[in-house]
C-alpha cells in the first residue's frame, strides 16, 4: 500500500488579508474569494485558517449553519460571542468548539492590548440535524507536558484532535487513521520515509492511506515542536 503524504508550505496559503481593518488571514483550503476547486476540503476538514488580529479588530456578527468549528488560539485572547447567549474570552492554549448545527451567529473580536493569533479549522458533520452547542476546554484542564494529548473528540465528524509536543532526539509515532492533517504551530519537524519532509511553523501535511507501520515524527534541531493533527475516518 502507498502512502500518500501532500506538503503544503505556510507560503503558498490563501491570503485574506484586510490591512485597514487590522486582519490578517491565512486559508489552507478554497475559501471566500480564494476558489480553488481542487482545494476544497480534505475528508471532513473544510477549512484551517490562521487569523492575526490587531488590539480592537475582529469580525463582526455572521451566521453558520452545519459547521463543526474548532478554535486554537496561540498568542493574545479572543472574545467569543453567540446568538446561544455565551460570552467567553479563549486563551492560548484553550480549545472552543462552536457545534453550528441548524445556525448560529457569532462574533469574534480582539478586546484585548495585545495582538492576537489562532487557528480555526472548520469541519463538515455527518449529518445535518441537531441543535447548536458550544464547548471551551481550558488549557490547564488538559494533560501537561505530554507528548500526544487528545485535546477533543468530534463524533459528528468523526474526527479526533491531537495536540503533539515534539522533544528533539525522540520520535513521536502519529495517531494512526484513515486520514490525518498535521499543522506545525511552533518548532521545526521531520518526519516520514526516506527522503524525510521537513515542515516549519504554519506548514502542514494532509496524510492519507496508512501503509504498513507507523509513521513518526521528531523535533528537527535543538528546539522542541508543537503540532495539532487531525485523525480522520475519512
Amino acid at each position: 500500500m502507498v502512502r500518500v503524504i501532500d506538503v503544503r508550505r505556510s507560503g503558498d496559503r490563501y491570503r485574506g488579508s484586510e490591512p485597514p481593518s487590522g486582519i490578517s488571514s491565512l486559508h489552507a483550503f478554497s475559501f471566500g474569494r480564494h476558489y480553488d476547486p481542487d482545494n476544497l476540503r480534505f475528508g471532513p476538514l473544510l477549512a484551517c485558517n490562521e487569523e492575526r488580529l490587531a488590539p480592537g479588530a475582529g469580525f463582526d456578527e455572521h451566521p453558520h449553519s452545519h459547521t463543526e468549528i474548532v478554535t486554537w488560539v496561540t498568542e493574545g485572547e479572543l472574545t467569543h460571542q453567540d446568538s446561544t447567549g455565551h460570552t467567553t474570552v479563549v486563551r492560548p492554549g484553550d480549545v472552543q468548539h462552536l457545534s453550528a448545527a441548524s445556525g448560529v451567529r457569532h462574533v469574534e473580536r480582539n478586546d484585548g492590548p495585545a495582538p492576537l493569533a489562532f487557528l480555526q479549522m472548520w469541519l463538515a458533520p455527518l449529518t445535518w440535524d441537531g441543535t447548536p452547542a458550544y464547548s471551551l476546554i481550558r488549557r490547564e484542564d488538559l494533560p501537561q507536558d505530554h507528548p500526544d494529548t487528545v485535546v477533543l473528540t468530534l463524533p459528528a465528524a468523526a474526527a479526533t484532535l491531537h495536540h503533539l509536543q515534539l522533544t528533539p532526539g525522540r520520535p513521536q509515532p502519529l495517531p494512526e487513521a484513515p486520514l490525518r492533517y498535521v499543522h506545525v504551530l511552533n518548532g521545526q519537524v521531520r518526519f516520514g520515509p526516506a527522503p524525510a519532509a521537513e515542515l516549519g511553523p504554519g506548514d502542514s501535511a494532509r496524510i492519507g492511506a496508512p501503509a504498513e507501520g507507523p509513521l513518526t515524527l521528531m523535533a528537527h534541531g535543538e528546539a522542541p515542536a508543537e503540532l495539532l493533527v487531525w485523525a480522520m475516518e475519512g
